[in-house]
């Protein structure tokens, strides 16, 4: 079998390091302005450090992938121009863009720079990716509406071109990302194809009959309105052996705008799982999906994998990811008297029974007790604490550690 990418979301400089440390061959990222995604918290990705995050990326080993991929208006040209000199010096591995304009700036000023063709470009066919072979990218990310046949017939009719494709995550109700929703409904403050969705596709609807206006009718009767528009998210980490048979190079993840936790657990589950296909005819892969169950999702679907997409894709009563494992806490790097310190993401009591995972390590274990930074004893934990906890057994490297409750919660389909 030929070597496969796993390509993880960089929302920032912290989640790109967690995503390589857990597994990723490479991370894409993007900057405000130019991407479909803008994180607006925590150590962002900007012009301003950039270049730190593709070299930080290429010092752990993994490549970088610059994300260039908005549809361009004429102040976004001339934007762009003004930081193309900026982009260049970031050296990354490849730039990732949808648009002819965009397209024709990144070859006259980065010649030299790999192009990957964005799944914004909507491409379905052979003939499309041909077309952008012999423009000169060098990598097609496939539309998410494709089945992996469809994915097998372009590597057949197209050998000689890198093939990326989505295997978790998100989805978006229009085709391939390309939606406006967010645009209408906040007037255009909110533009989806800019960074800044405010995912009205996640929002609960009710009906309203024309002559009867302010009388609200129930279009799914669960006493909670209707998600009609929000699909499930997608995991295909079940049928990584079709997808890598039928030449499938890159398997990418979405999700700049997720957590750390998300990114750490959804790379190492990915990683254990491609390593296995790599080395077992047939692996047992379900318990890789029952392990990226106990991540936000709003319940899975194969989406158009298989070729069967139906109403069964979509999630009709949740908007919002649920988890089915805690976060419980990341550790900061810095042990005393076998006290680690740690930020408590949600509260953790003496006794409670705790899952702990890094980069090459993943057990069950129980807290032992706390102290607070100046040396005192404390009772608990709260979030947002910084404080020292005690375990049962230690993680042997705890720099990147992270740890969440045990188990799956049924409430995640």
């Amino acid at each position: 079998m030929h070597d496969i990418e796993l390509l993880m979301p960089a929302g920032n400089l912290e989640k790109l390091e967690y995503a390589v440390r857990y597994g990723a061959n490479a991370v894409y990222l993007g900057v405000v302005d130019f991407s479909l995604r803008a994180m607006r918290k925590g150590e962002l990705i900007t012009l301003e450090n950039l270049k730190e995050a593709v070299n930080l990326a290429h010092s752990l080993g993994a490549k970088a992938y610059l994300t260039l991929n908005i549809f361009a208006f004429n102040e976004d040209i001339k934007q762009l121009e003004g930081c193309i000199d900026v982009f260049k010096d970031a050296n990354p591995d490849a730039v990732i863009l949808s648009d002819f304009g965009v397209f024709n700036l990144v070859r006259k000023y980065m010649p030299d720079t790999p192009v990957h063709i964005s799944t914004q470009t909507n491409t379905l066919n052979y003939e499309s990716v041909k077309f952008w072979r012999d423009l000169g990218a060098t990598r097609v990310i496939l539309a998410r509406e494709l089945a992996i046949k469809d994915i097998a017939k372009i590597r057949e009719n197209v050998p000689d071109i890198e093939l990326e494709c989505f295997v978790h995550g998100s989805q978006c109700v229009s085709f391939s990302g390309r939606c406006l929703l967010s645009d209408y409904f906040t007037d255009g403050e909110r533009k989806a194809n800019h960074g800044n969705c405010s995912q009205p596709c996640r929002w609960s609807y009710k009906l309203v009959e024309e002559t009867r206006p302010g009388q609200y009718y129930e279009i799914h009767q669960d006493g909670r309105g209707s998600h009609i528009l929000s699909p499930k998210d997608l995991c295909l980490v079940e049928y990584l052996p079709q997808l890598i048979e039928a030449g499938v190079d890159s398997l990418k993840v979405e999700g700049r705008t997720k957590s750390l936790y998300y990114v750490s657990a959804v790379a190492k589950t990915y990683r254990q799982a491609i390593d296995e296909c790599l080395k077992n005819p047939n692996p047992d892969l379900h318990k890789y999906f029952i392990e990226l169950k106990k991540v936000g999702n709003r319940g899975y679907t194969t989406g158009f994998a298989l070729g069967n997409n139906n109403g069964d894709s979509y999630s009709y009563d949740i908007s919002k990811g649920l988890a089915g494992a805690d976060f419980l806490c990341e550790f900061k790097g810095i042990e005393k008297d076998g006290f680690y310190l740690v930020k408590v993401k949600n509260k953790i009591l003496s006794g409670d029974e705790v899952e702990i995972i890094t980069p090459d390590e993943q057990f069950i274990t129980r807290v032992c007790g706390f102290m607070k930074e100046d040396g005192e004893s404390a009772e608990l934990g709260n979030t947002n604490d910084d404080i020292f906890i005690k375990f049962e057994h230690a993680p042997k490297d705890y720099n990147y550690a992270i740890a969440r409750t045990v188990g799956v919660k049924e409430y995640v389909s």
